[in-house]
């Protein structure tokens, strides 16, 4: 027991604790920063056996549920998205207000106009993020020359794959006809310098030009410390970014924020094994130098031990998945790593006894997966390996049961319903596959470990809504998508505590209201296992406790003080570093 300081006891309306002992409770006692114990007032005050203690009423009208987990989110990508112009294809509830959803091409149009009216001066770049193609159009230079060509105006796609520059921001890039016919072969094919277009390899080529414009320290700063608040307002406790930076100059940067002794929540990384693996050709050298990544955190962020990201195939919001059937209007997929170098990486790893976590996005790109996972079990088998099917979009019933045989885990994203069933149904997919995405419900009758993650801002970074989307399946049209494929709210919030600490190897301190684990809590205004299913998203957070510090939902925040570069070259530098580490954990294909 923790000596000279007095225990707080936690009074509740109700405490959900998901520990199998003692599901419910009325009050918790925390002790330092651990759990003591939790029971009704007087077991817990028994349980303290006389050392002094102090009961904390203020959330005596609310339920108090375990500490809500962000298993997967990208602070860079998100600081960078949030610091925008934001007219996206869904609404933000932001610290500073609601941002609406875009309805269509000409709302959008309208609402960037209003943007670049109101900067600040004539010559300031304006970075807008979210518009969606599939939804609203093709968007060229045109398009943004028409809003205005003094003002460099920059339009990051929703999928966070393509940018449109009018003739302003070309023109401060120093971006001309020359530049782009400087580019590789592959990153030509995907640039058209009379659209403004830039996308794939032709967007990591343009970086250099653009970056500065884009991924500034003050626009990083003014992002991470958004980020930071929205995601203490949803209640998050701790958080992974999968894919973790590569760059010590900007991982310096999101430590200052993120790393904060004060921050309200730990944040750790899981090593890029991708751009690992292609850095380093000596299988033995590989391991040391993911492990030499451990001494560029500090504070409250740190590196995930043993745990290793991986890719497949493309991302959803482009429709980049690899597939077994064809694409509606039959475009292809694309491999984010090639076969080669993801069965080494695989390999690598494997054998070292790290966990793997591999984003996949399709069916085809599942059984690529699937069939490396089943060698390297048939070549060394492992024991509770935890191989983590990450996002889980487009599969087959035949794979569940796979995913099952194979000792792996899924981290599924199910915002992709919500958000594109509807759209994917018409465009790409086809009704089938688009409301079939997400399976959870198969995933949870073959009794596969689960979690939910939102890949922060492919979706908002808020657990309540992320349970809402899992448990309704209710698509932006109001109907219910592939609904044998909903789940209960029990096994949402699950996926959100205690089975997103299970997929982290985090669950002896994680993850449920339990004696001495992290004291780490989540307290609503209602109950999500008992309210109205539809209304799941609506609860409100009131504050988080984490390892027993206590952090209101709508405190105040310090703004961060960030030793960012302030010469010319130094910003550049960092800029197109920070930049080019979103667009890898956005996806990330060979040769970028």
């Amino acid at each position: 027991m923790v000596q000279n300081a007095d225990a707080v006891i936690y009074t509740a309306r109700e405490v959900v604790t998901l520990d199998p002992a003692r599901p419910t409770a009325q009050a918790v006692a925390v002790l330092g920063d651990r759990i003591h114990a939790a029971g009704t007032l007087s077991e817990v005050t028994a349980a303290l056996d006389g050392h002094p203690y102090r009961v904390d009423d203020r959330y005596s009208g609310h339920v108090i549920v375990p500490g809500f987990i962000a298993q997967h989110d990208h602070p860079i990508l998100a600081a960078l998205t949030m610091a925008s112009v934001i007219l996206s294809i869904e609404d933000w509830v932001l610290p500073g207000g609601t941002v609406p959803a875009v309805r269509d091409k000409a709302d959008f149009i309208a609402r960037l106009t209003e943007a670049v009216s109101a900067a600040p001066t004539a010559d300031e770049p304006i970075l807008t993020w979210g518009y969606h193609p599939s939804f609203y159009g093709r968007l060229t230079r045109s398009d943004l020359d028409a809003i205005s060509t003094q003002q460099p105006i920059l339009a990051w796609a929703r999928s966070c794959h393509e940018m449109v520059l009018n003739s302003a921001a070309l023109a401060r890039g120093g971006v001309t006809a020359d530049t782009v016919a400087g580019f590789s072969d592959t990153a030509q094919e995907q640039s058209n310098f009379d659209e403004g277009r830039f996308w794939e390899q032709g967007f990591f080529a343009v970086l250099p030009n653009i970056g500065s414009m884009v991924a500034s320290p003050e626009r990083l700063r003014a992002g991470l410390e958004l980020s930071r608040d929205y995601m203490r307002a949803k209640g998050i406790t701790i958080g992974n970014e999968p894919g973790g930076i590569l760059s010590k100059q900007v991982q310096d940067g999101v430590n200052a924020v993120f790393g904060a002794a004060d921050m309200p929540f730990r944040w750790s990384f899981m090593a890029d094994g991708k751009s690992l693996i292609a850095a380093q050709p000596d299988d033995a050298r590989v391991i040391a130098d993911t492990e030499a990544l451990a001494g560029w955190y500090g504070g409250m962020t740190s590196l995930a031990p043993k745990q290793i990201k991986l890719f497949a195939d493309g991302a959803i919001y482009s429709q980049l998945m690899q597939v077994r059937d064809p694409f509606l209007d039959g475009h292809k997929g694309e491999w984010m790593m090639d076969l080669d170098q993801f069965q080494r990486a695989f390999r690598v790893y494997w054998d070292a006894g790290y966990q793997l976590h591999v984003h996949v996005n399709g069916d085809a790109g599942l059984d690529r997966v699937l069939d490396t996972l089943e060698t390297n079990l048939r070549r060394t088998p492992r024991d509770d390996h935890r191989t983590t099917i990450v996002h889980f979009a487009v599969s087959g019933a035949d794979q569940v049961l796979r995913i099952r045989d194979l000792g792996a885990i899924v981290s599924a994203n199910p915002y992709y319903v919500a958000a594109l069933a509807d759209n994917y149904g018409e465009v790409g997919l086809g009704p089938d596959r688009a409301d079939n995405m997400v399976r959870l419900g198969d995933v949870e009758a073959a009794g596969i470990s689960w979690s939910l993650h939102s890949d922060m801002p492919m979706a908002p970074c808020d657990p309540l809504f992320l349970m809402w989307c899992a448990v309704n399946r209710v698509t932006s049209s109001g109907r219910v998508a592939g609904p044998a494929q909903r789940v209960s709210a029990e096994t949402a919030l699950r996926g959100v505590t205690i089975n997103a600490a299970y997929s982290l190897k985090l669950e002896h301190e994680i993850g449920s209201i339990e004696p001495g684990k992290r004291a780490n809590l989540t307290i609503l205004g209602d109950n999500p296992l008992t309210v109205d299913p539809e209304k799941i998203r609506d609860i409100a957070v009131i504050g988080t406790v984490m390892e027993g510090r206590d952090f209101p939902a709508q405190s105040d925040r310090r703004k961060a003080s960030l030793d960012m570069p302030r010469n010319p070259e130094a910003s550049q530098e960092f800029a197109v570093a920070a930049l080019d580490h979103a667009m890898r954990v956005a996806h990330g294909h060979e040769g970028n």
